[in-house]
């Protein structure tokens, strides 16, 4: 199996500015993610940034950096911009791992890649959990998949999906719970590519269903591309969203 890590990291968060350079344990959290990343059966990691400041300390930790353009709508748009300045080939997979996820554990990155090499008719993969709380179901902030027998994704919605048209008669009610023998799946983003999907993806508008939900994958399906879906080997910790997320991540490495 051969494939590549692509990081994208962009130094402004609005919730936590400079959010890639924020100390954990004695490094900077881009160093973190890098390293799990390196972890993995990746032929090579790659940093994709916008900003100089990163790329320095990217270039001081000995990772290989790409300064992008400051203007990319997405952080597909910046992978598309890197494999093509660095001439991968068509056929390549490339896994994009979030630069705020400095525990990413490697085996999934791996198991993406894997799953996308093995699935020729899908130009992406992706992994999702099961949901076992009716909380997080109707959560809009936790997104629901549904995919076939073949592991392709129908949808990715807020919503809950599939509706269970009988047990959720009572939506809205305090007492609401899974039905019984039902199985539910919130998406976990990390994703491989193939790099002619990501060639393709930058010269489309963003689809209705994408500006309905907010859900860039939304955009593949919306133009005919299959998305395989897995459930992941194992449970990825949380990402650092937030100055509390930060504060957990550092007690970690602390104990």
């Amino acid at each position: 199996m051969t494939f590549s890590v692509i990081i994208p990291a962009r130094f402004a968060s609005t919730r936590l500015p400079g959010k890639p350079l924020l100390d954990i344990a004695g490094k900077p959290m881009i160093q973190r993610v890098y390293e799990q990343a390196c972890k993995s059966e990746a032929r090579q990691v790659i940093v994709a940034t916008d900003d100089a400041r990163i790329e320095a300390a990217c270039l001081e930790f000995g990772a290989e950096v790409v300064l992008t353009q400051s203007t990319h709508p997405s952080g597909t748009d910046r992978l598309e911009e890197v494999v093509r300045r660095l001439g991968f080939a068509e056929e390549d997979i490339v896994v994009n791992v979030q630069g705020d996820e400095p525990l990413i554990p490697s085996c999934l990155i791996n198991q993406v890649a894997r799953n996308l090499q093995s699935s020729q008719s899908a130009s992406i993969s992706t992994l999702c959990e099961e949901i076992t709380e009716a909380q997080l179901l109707f959560n809009p902030n936790v997104v629901k998949v549904v995919f076939d027998r073949e592991g392709l994704a129908g949808y990715f919605s807020r919503a809950p999906i599939p509706w269970a048209r009988d047990s959720f008669a009572s939506f809205g009610q305090a007492n609401l719970s899974l039905p019984e023998g039902a199985e539910y799946f919130r998406h976990i983003g990390i994703y491989g590519y193939r790099v002619a999907f990501l060639k393709q993806y930058v010269t489309w508008q963003p689809s209705p269903w994408e500006q309905l939900e907010s859900l860039e994958q939304l955009r593949a399906l919306y133009n005919g591309h299959r998305i395989h879906v897995a459930v992941a080997e194992t449970t990825p910790p949380a990402g650092v969203d937030t100055q509390d997320d930060l504060e957990r991540i550092r007690a970690l490495f602390t104990q």
